[in-house]
């Protein structure tokens, strides 16, 4: 057999040597990869629901103060995937990135453990929900300690989210057609593996970290991670590591707007032709993603004009001289903006299931049977559920009804996902606004709106009214999410598909992040017009008035709905990939994830 046929180009073993198509990569690499995916979700996805009854138990912040604490910490975790995936194909490559990752994740993990465990650490036990108590809010060294390891914890998150995918996807190659078709099948695997291990996370940890304490939950999550370690380490001989070029598309991206800020006082010259454009680009202009010129933003075309100066290197700076190539590409994301502005919202809502909801459901009666009862930070096990039930049925049965009637592949357009979703995320505040009256109507016509969660008996209410806001979030979650990522993947050129993935990520921390200022910003406007001092101010959240923040929220989703139909509509696909000519939009969403 011919040697060469084997290797495999772009890609090395762990001794830097061209990698071996017969003893790197593949399946047996990929199962090793799988399993640190699904420790690492089993160690962290219980954080983003139960982390705010940890803020306020614990460490007595305010309801509000413990929701923004949480978003903050998510949008943090979120945005830091640029980062990581700027490093992991600029600089250290995706194998070292996810080793780095998840170990400041394990070091992060350990030290909020630590301090869970010792008093000291951590202020005077206290039940913040009594309004006759003062409690102690954590300051000072033990609240540095606290961010430290919350923040280490978010940068290897993040750094997980960036690159683990990418270097699953190093493990098969696209031009081997057996291979492509399991790599299409292997992260059918990464989504299961995030829904084991997340549900894992969102049960049994949950359950340690309200009935055995915090300090033996983040144990549990140290110890999950710890085996997120071995397992992806232990492959490190198996796997194909993909070789680092020393340049990253989001860099070259950036390069383009300050060329073209330095070049703003040259004239555009009349043919398009003068423009620079590199003599490799122009040769392999049918091989490689080579982008002619179009008018559209002509400002940034100033980035690729040569500036006429006798003094000029031979090879002037990437930041004062690019390619068309790269300022279509720069064009092509700009053209992209107004979409991704429109799906930030979603995120905003979804930041209150993962806040609000959680301390709606303390108040309520958690029994599933006398004797069973869910925390309620395991109901974003609701959602999860109905996900792992509603795809299959959508991918089955009403995507191929669609098909007969549209005529797309995918049944739909992206956009058409992306807009679905977003209706049903302001149909699901709506929803939600509607339950939390129903739940103040019972806790008033009980005389219970003053009664102090834990110390007291629930509100005879089930929690599983909250289910119904969760379900239709759900599914509107596999509308826009979903939808995004094909959006993204499918319109971004050849050079950013590795880190299409991150815009995704960087939408859903902007929400994040304008949550905490929503709630601020809603708190001052409402602290002089109610007893509370604000709609979510106070620790009594009977009091509060998170069912009119709902209706903000469902009356804002609604319009971003509308403003999006108006960007939507004139939004025009990428020629060379639309949805038309997309033999199998399924395949396509994992090769997002995968690049």
């Amino acid at each position: 057999m011919d040697l060469s046929a084997q290797l495999i180009k772009g890609k090395v073993d762990w001794k830097g040597r061209t990698a071996q198509k017969d003893k790197h990569g593949g399946t047996r690499a990929s199962v090793l990869i799988l399993g640190a995916f699904l420790f690492d979700s089993m160690a962290t996805m219980a954080l983003a629901v139960n982390l705010i009854t940890y803020f306020t138990e614990v460490m007595h912040y305010d309801i509000s103060d413990a929701a923004n604490q949480l978003t903050n910490f998510m949008g943090t975790s979120y945005i830091l995937t640029i980062l990581v995936a700027t490093l992991a194909d600029t600089y250290i490559g995706r194998f070292r990135s996810v080793l780095m990752a998840i170990s400041v994740e394990f070091l992060g993990l350990g030290l909020l453990a630590l301090q869970a465990h010792y008093p000291k650490l951590k202020p005077p036990l206290c039940n913040i929900y009594d309004p006759s108590t003062h409690c102690v809010q954590v300051s000072g060294g033990n609240a540095a300690l606290l961010f430290v390891a919350l923040y280490m914890v978010a940068f290897g998150s993040g750094g997980v989210k960036a690159a683990l995918p990418s270097h699953m996807a190093d493990q098969f190659d696209d031009r081997d057609d057996k291979e492509a078709k399991e790599k299409s099948s292997y992260f059918n695997w990464l989504l299961l593996a995030l829904c084991i291990g997340g549900a894992i996370s969102l049960t049994l940890i949950v359950w340690i970290q309200d009935h055995r304490g915090w300090d033996w939950g983040f144990t549990i999550s140290t110890v999950s991670i710890f085996f997120a370690i071995i397992v992806f380490a232990f492959g490190l001989p198996h796997y194909r590591i993909h070789v680092v070029n020393g340049s990253s598309a989001l860099i070259e991206i950036a390069q383009v707007y300050v060329a073209a800020v330095r070049n703003r006082k040259l004239q555009l010259p009349e043919d398009s032709t003068q423009l620079h454009e590199s003599e490799i680009d122009k040769e392999a202009a049918i091989q490689a993603d080579f982008l002619p010129h179009t008018n559209a933003f002509s400002f940034l075309d100033k980035a690729a004009i040569h500036a006429s100066s006798e003094e000029e290197p031979q090879k002037p700076s990437p930041w004062k001289l690019c390619t068309v190539t790269q300022v279509e590409n720069a064009k092509i994301l700009l053209n992209m903006v107004p979409i991704f502005c429109c799906t930030i919202i979603m995120t905003l809502c979804l930041a209150q299931l993962q806040t609000f909801s959680i301390q709606q459901g303390v108040t309520m009666d958690t029994n599933i049977t006398k004797h069973i009862q869910i925390p309620p930070a395991s109901l974003p096990m609701i959602p999860i559920t109905f996900l792992v039930i509603i795809i299959p049925v959508y991918d089955r049965i009403i995507v191929p009804f669609l098909r007969k009637l549209t005529g797309i592949p995918t049944g739909i357009t992206y956009l058409q996902r992306v807009g679905v979703g977003l209706i049903l995320s302001s149909l699901s505040m709506a929803v939600a606004a509607i339950v939390e009256v129903k739940r103040k109507q019972v806790a008033r016509d009980h005389n219970m709106l003053d009664e102090i969660p834990i110390l007291q008996p629930p509100i005879p209410i089930s929690v599983f009214w909250l289910s119904f806001q969760y379900f239709i979030f759900g599914i509107a979650d596999m509308f826009t999410y979903v939808g995004l990522l094909e959006f993204f993947y499918h319109q971004v050129p050849r050079d950013l598909k590795s880190i299409s993935s991150c815009f995704l990520w960087t939408s859903m921390s902007l929400g994040y992040f304008f949550s905490t200022i929503l709630v601020k910003i809603v708190n001052k406007a409402t602290e002089d017009i109610t007893r509370s001092g604000g709609w979510l101010a106070g620790n009594n959240i009977n009091r509060n008035h998170v069912n009119l923040f709902y209706w903000l929220l469902s009356l804002m989703s609604l319009l971003n709905f509308f403003v999006y139909l108006f960007v939507a509509k004139r939004y025009k696909y990428r020629e060379e990939t639309h949805e038309s000519t997309t033999e199998n939009a399924s395949h396509d969403l994992h090769k997002e994830y995968s690049n």
